[in-house]
């Protein structure tokens, strides 16, 4: 302050409050240069003055990018790093190459003993544990989207999952954008990269190099990343217990046995259209005598019987196997793998689009894997009748068996493996054309007293004679899906109706000919259980139905009476019955719905979180009416 007071002003002339502007040109302009001005506040002024050409200020941008790099490298906190980063894209991409180990930390945070002075960003970086999750699609997949999130998720918790899925057409994502997580994200466990073709060594030698944590690796349509990459991520990345492999087109057996050697904790393996994978990769992951593999998925590769008998061998503690498009494999692979006696683990094996899959390596799989829960086997055309009931025979612990499209299957082999499986709980067909509605003779088979859920769908040969055999054989159904069976009539369902107790959850949308006697015997018998019924496309099903569920289903919660003989006074029925459950109701196609129904539905709504009016002659002032009412419902209109 005294030096304010005792100012005395300097050695330049100001222009004071005496002189104009005018004034002032003029006695310049005269030479008049020993001109005093008493000291006194400056004045702004009009006249002429010299604007300083400020270009040639030191600058940071000047620097070059090491000496920038090494400034930015030692900012002490997470927020100042942030707020570096937004000064502009040479920062934050200078910022996001800056590895985690590289961070200068002063050593006078180090010799300070009062913590206050410590930011609690600094303690945020001291436990960076990959609590955060980041999805990156589309457009929006960019080096820079890349580069911003690593900067701003290394001192919240850290990056724990990453996934990018697509890249941006013009700016895409590159090694770059890869290498800026990998050198601000250590914490990095899981990381999946789905169609990226510009992501190739480079990015994932750097993921290797950083992320040591690294769990789980999803590589999908990554045509860039060859053997190179993922030998490095085998050596680097010890923790690896999940790894997935799609569609790319050059990785193959190098880096797979990389796998094997290195990673002893590997659980879980998907290889799908890999053409460069052959019997040697495959081979090497599943022979380490370190290998703790449960999960196996082989999905369009050129192996061979080789493969599946090591699979056989050396899969001991294999719980879940699916094997699909294996085109090279033939009838041998299966039997060894069966009889080699080596899966004893295995809960779930599916089969899809093998022809190698015959009733003789059917049979000797249910011999070989005794624990065996769950089957599923998909458009494998030579299996048969035969090869089933040998399974079925022999896989004395399943309790779940699935067939699609397998059309060499009749109703007999259906009707023997079902007889023969003890602990059978759900059964389904699906698409199995074999199937034709011929009476056969069931006297001596044995009721499976323990199958709970039935589907069978869309199986054009099925019919009313089919499901009466098959409904003697189940008496203790609690699912029955029947949907898309045109040829089943009340006559054949009846029975299997009454034969069960305690239906939950009925599906038999599209059962064209079936009529409010199917529904008057649901709600008379399975009143007191029926919690789900699907009655779309059922024609023939009238408001009888409606009242008959509004009398009796006080446990019901979704309901689907779509494109059905349902009108205003069906409606009015529902709403006036004893369910107080019901959540969900489905009245699409319903024509003869109107705006007469909306006092109902209010009604209805007290519980219901899902209306479905489309296609309905209700109007849209009705449907705004009830979005206000029922604001807790989603009406689609």
């Amino acid at each position: 302050m005294p030096t304010l007071v005792n100012y005395s002003g300097d050695d330049e002339f100001y222009s004071g409050g005496s002189f104009c502007s005018a004034d002032l040109g003029l006695m310049l302009s005269l030479g008049h240069s020993e001109v005093y001005c008493p000291p006194k506040k400056r004045t702004r002024i009009s006249g002429p003055f010299v604007v300083e050409d400020r270009s040639k200020d030191p600058s940071l941008e000047i620097l070059p990018d090491e000496c920038l790099f090494e400034i930015l490298r030692r900012l002490p906190g997470g927020r100042e790093r942030g707020a570096a980063a937004c000064v502009s894209k040479r920062w934050l991409m200078l910022l996001s190459s800056v590895r985690n180990s590289e961070i200068c930390r002063g050593k006078s945070y180090n010799n300070l003993n009062d913590t206050t002075m410590i930011s609690k960003d600094e303690d945020l970086e001291i436990e960076c544990d990959g609590y955060l999750t980041r999805c990156v699609e589309g457009k929006k997949a960019t080096d820079v989207r890349l580069a911003a999130i690593a900067v701003g998720t290394s001192t919240r918790g850290g990056l724990g999952k990453l996934s990018v899925r697509g890249s941006n057409s013009v700016r895409g994502i590159t090694n770059v954008g890869l290498s800026a997580i990998a050198h601000g994200c250590p914490s990095l466990r899981v990381l999946s990269l789905w169609n990226v073709p510009s992501i190739g060594d480079e990015g994932l030698l750097e993921v290797a190099r950083e992320c040591h944590s690294l769990e789980k690796l999803d590589l999908s349509q990554c045509p860039s990343i060859s053997n190179k990459g993922l030998v490095a991520i085998a050596e680097n990345c010890p923790s690896l217990t999940s790894l997935t492999i799609e569609s790319c087109l050059n990785i193959g057996n190098e880096g797979l046995q990389a796998i094997g050697r290195c990673c002893t904790k590997l659980q879980s393996l998907t290889i799908k259209d890999c053409p460069l994978v052959g019997d040697q990769g495959v081979a090497s992951l599943l022979s380490s005598g370190a290998s703790m593999l449960t999960k196996v998925k082989l999905h369009g590769l050129n192996i061979t019987d080789f493969s599946l008998a090591v699979i056989g061998h050396y899969g001991k503690l294999i719980t879940n196997l699916n094997l699909t498009s294996l085109r090279n494999v033939s009838q041998k692979g299966f039997w060894v793998m069966g009889n080699a006696q080596g899966l004893q683990s295995l809960v779930s094996l599916t089969i899809t689009l093998c022809r190698g899959a015959t009733d003789v390596g059917l049979e000797a799989v249910g011999k070989g894997c005794p624990n065996l829960k769950h089957m599923c086997i998909r458009k494998c055309c030579f299996v048969s009748d035969g090869g089933l009931v040998a399974f079925a025979n022999e896989a004395g612990s399943l309790e779940s068996l699935n067939l699609e499209e397998c059309n060499r299957i009749t109703q007999t082999g259906i009707l023997n493996a079902v007889s023969n499986c003890r602990k059978l709980k759900s059964l389904s067909l699906v698409k199995c054309m074999g199937i034709k509605d011929l009476a056969l003779q069931t006297s001596l088979l044995s009721p499976c007293e323990s199958l709970r859920s039935l589907s069978i769908r869309s199986c054009p040969g099925f019919g009313s004679t089919s499901l009466a055999m098959i409904g003697k054989l189940c008496p203790m159904l609690h699912q029955l899906d029947l949907s898309g069976l045109c040829g089943i009539t009340d006559a054949g369902l009846l029975p299997l109706l009454e034969s069960c107790e305690g239906l939950v959850k009925v599906n038999l949308s599209d059962c064209l000919n079936l009529t409010d006697q199917v529904v008057l015997s649901l709600a008379a018998r399975h009143c007191e259980t029926l919690e789900l019924l699907n009655l779309d496309g059922c024609r023939k099903v009238t408001d009888a139905s409606l009242v008959a569920i509004a009398d009796n289903c006080p446990l019901l919660n979704d309901l689907d009476v779509s494109k059905c003989a349902i009108t205003d006074s069906g409606v009015a029925a529902l709403s006036r019955g004893v369910q107080v459950n019901l959540q969900v109701l489905s009245l699409s196609g319903c024509s003869m719905v109107s705006n007469k129904s909306v006092p109902s539905l209010k009604e209805l709504g007290e519980n219901l979180l899902g209306l479905n009016l489309q296609h309905c002659s209700v109007s849209c002032s009705a449907v705004e009416l009830l979005l206000e009412d029922l604001w807790r419902c989603d009406i689609l209109s």
